[in-house]
C-alpha cells in the first residue's frame, strides 16, 4: 500500500490554521535537515549543540503531529515517523558526542578499541540522520510544508570545549560524612556490577544471535532500570563527593567517577537505541501503512547496524567498564569503611558446613567491604565460601568454640544477627526462618 498523496491533514480541523502551524513547527526541524544534508560528514561538524537543536525541534514537531493524530493518518504517518527517528537518533548522538568529549578526562586507560568502536558508531548515526533528513525534506515538499530558504552554518554549532577549567576554590572539611557517602556509592556500584554480569555481555555477538535476545532478553525496560540506578549513583557522587576538594585530591575517586559516568552515558545511549528499535522498527503494527513506513525506515537506518550498536558497543562496553571499575571500587570502599571486630560462637553441632558458610559469605558480598574470619593466628576471607569451610576444618580440629570476624562494621552487624540464630539452621542442620534484617539472603 502506497502512502496517500494528499497534502492536507485528513482530520476535522481548520486547515488554514493547521497549515500555518505545521510550517511554524517544522521550520527549525527542516533547517536542521538542510544543514545535515549539506555539511561535510566529519565528526567535528556534528556537535552537541547541533544534536540538542535537533532533539528540541523534532520533539516539538512530533508533539504537534501527535496532538493532531498523525499516528492515525496514512498521509502524515511517514512524516511523523521521520521526525521521531531524528529525535531518537539525535539523542543517541548527543550521548555519544558527550562520551567523546569527556573520555580523556576520565583517565581510563587501555580502551583504544572502545574509541574506535565509538567512532564507527558515530559515523553510522551521522549516516542515518543524513538519510532521514533527506527523506524529511522530500516528504515536506510532498505535503506542501514550507521549507525555509535560510540555512544554518557550521558557526551556529560550535563545539562545547574551550580548553579552560575554573579554579576549584570550594572546600568541605566534613571528612567523616564524606567517608560514609563514599562507602554508600562504592557499595551500590559493586551491586550494579554483580547484577549486570548476569546478562552475560562479555564478548561481541553476531547479528543473528542478537536478534534472538533483543528485545526478548534485553529491552528498553530492563536498560532503563539499570540506567536509573546508575543515574542516582552519579547524582549522589556529585552531590556529596564532587562538591568537596577530596575528589580532586584523590585520583582514585576521580577515576571512579569516570567509570560511573561512562557507564551511565552508555546506558542512556543503549536505552534510547532499544526504544527506537522496539517502538519504530521491531513492533511496526499489523496495518499495511505501518509495515510500509517501517520498511522504509529500515532502509535508511539499517537494522543490523542498530542491533550491533546496542549489543556490541553499548552493552559490551557497559559490561567491560563495570568489570574494569570493580577492583577500584572495592579498593576505595575498603579505604573508607568503618572497621571493627566481633567475637561470636560457631554453628552448633554442624560447624561451618555449606549453609552457614554460604550465608556468611553472602552477607560480606552484599556489602562489598573486606571481612576476615580469624581462627587463632590464621585469617580467612569471609567473603569466600571455600575459605570459610577451610576455616571450619581448623575450628573442628582444634575444637574452637568462638571465632572473631574483623572488617566492615556493616557486615559484622549482620553476621552477629546471623550467629544469634545459629547461622540460620537448627541443631540438626535444617534451615530456619531468618530475622527480617537478613531477608536479603534469601534472594
Amino acid at each position: 500500500m502506497e502512502l496517500s498523496s494528499h497534502c492536507l491533514p485528513d482530520i476535522n480541523m481548520d486547515t488554514s490554521i493547521f497549515k500555518e502551524k505545521i510550517n511554524l513547527f517544522s521550520n527549525d526541524y527542516l533547517k536542521c535537515c538542510k544543514y545535515l544534508c549539506k555539511v561535510e560528514p566529519v565528526r567535528e561538524n556534528f556537535t552537541k549543540k547541533l544534536y540538542a537543536e535537533m532533539v528540541a525541534s523534532s520533539k516539538l514537531l512530533e508533539d504537534f503531529l501527535d496532538f493532531h493524530g498523525a499516528k492515525n493518518s496514512s498521509d502524515w504517518y511517514f512524516y511523523r515517523e521521520l521526525v521521531a527517528s531524528v529525535r531518537n537518533l539525535a539523542a543517541v548522538s548527543y550521548s555519544q558526542k558527550h562520551i567523546f568529549n569527556r573520555v580523556p578526562s576520565y583517565e581510563l586507560d587501555g580502551h583504544k578499541d572502545f574509541k574506535e568502536k565509538g567512532f564507527n558508531t558515530h559515523k553510522f548515526l551521522i549516516r542515518s540522520l543524513r538519510n532521514i533528513s533527506t527523506a524529511s525534506l522530500e516528504e515536506a515538499e510532498r505535503l506542501n510544508i514550507y521549507v525555509p530558504p535560510d540555512n544554518f552554518s557550521w558557526e551556529d554549532f560550535p563545539g562545547i570545549s574551550t580548553g579552560q577549567v575554573f579554579d576549584f576554590n570550594i572546600d568541605d572539611q566534613d571528612t567523616v560524612e564524606e567517608k560514609k557517602n563514599i562507602v554508600k556509592i562504592t557499595t551500590k556500584f559493586l551491586n550494579v556490577v554483580k547484577d549486570f554480569e548476569l546478562l552475560g555481555f562479555y564478548e561481541p555477538y553476531p547479528v543473528e544471535k542478537i536478534k534472538t535476545i533483543v528485545p526478548s532478553s534485553i529491552n528498553e525496560e530492563e536498560m532503563r532500570r539499570f540506567e536509573m540506578v546508575v543515574h542516582n549513583l552519579q547524582s549522589t557522587f556529585d552531590t556529596y563527593v564532587n562538591r568537596s576538594a577530596l575528589r580532586f585530591r584523590n585520583i582514585k575517586l576521580k577515576r571512579l567517577r569516570g567509570f560511573i559516568s561512562i557507564v551511565l552515558h552508555l546506558m542512556e545511549l543503549t536505552g534510547r537505541l532499544l526504544h527506537y528499535y522496539e517502538r519504530h522498527l521491531y513492533e511496526m503494527g499489523y496495518k499495511n501503512v505501518y509495515q510500509v513506513v517501517g520498511e522504509r525506515l529500515m532502509g535508511m537506518v539499517g537494522v543490523d547496524q542498530i542491533l550491533d550498536s546496542i549489543v556490541n558497543y553499548g552493552l559490551y562496553y557497559i559490561c567491560k567498564f563495570l568489570t574494569s571499575g570493580q577492583d577500584l571500587a572495592r579498593e576505595v570502599l575498603n579505604e573508607n569503611i568503618e572497621r571493627s571486630a566481633i567475637k561470636v560462637g560457631i554453628p552448633v553441632k554442624m560447624g561451618f558446613h555449606s549453609r552457614p558458610s554460604l550465608l556468611v559469605a553472602k552477607i560480606v558480598q552484599h556489602y562489598g567491604g573486606e571481612v576476615e574470619l580469624c581462627v587463632g593466628e590464621d585469617r580467612f576471607d569471609a567473603g569466600s565460601v571455600l575459605d570459610i569451610q577451610w576455616a571450619g576444618g581448623k575450628i573442628a580440629k582444634e575444637e574452637f568454640e568462638e571465632v572473631v570476624f574483623e572488617g566492615d562494621v556493616r557486615a559484622l552487624n549482620d553476621i552477629k544477627i546471623l550467629a544469634g540464630v545459629n547461622y540460620g539452621e537448627d541443631t540438626m542442620g535444617k534451615g530456619i526462618p531468618l530475622p527480617k534484617e537478613l531477608l536479603y539472603l534469601r534472594q
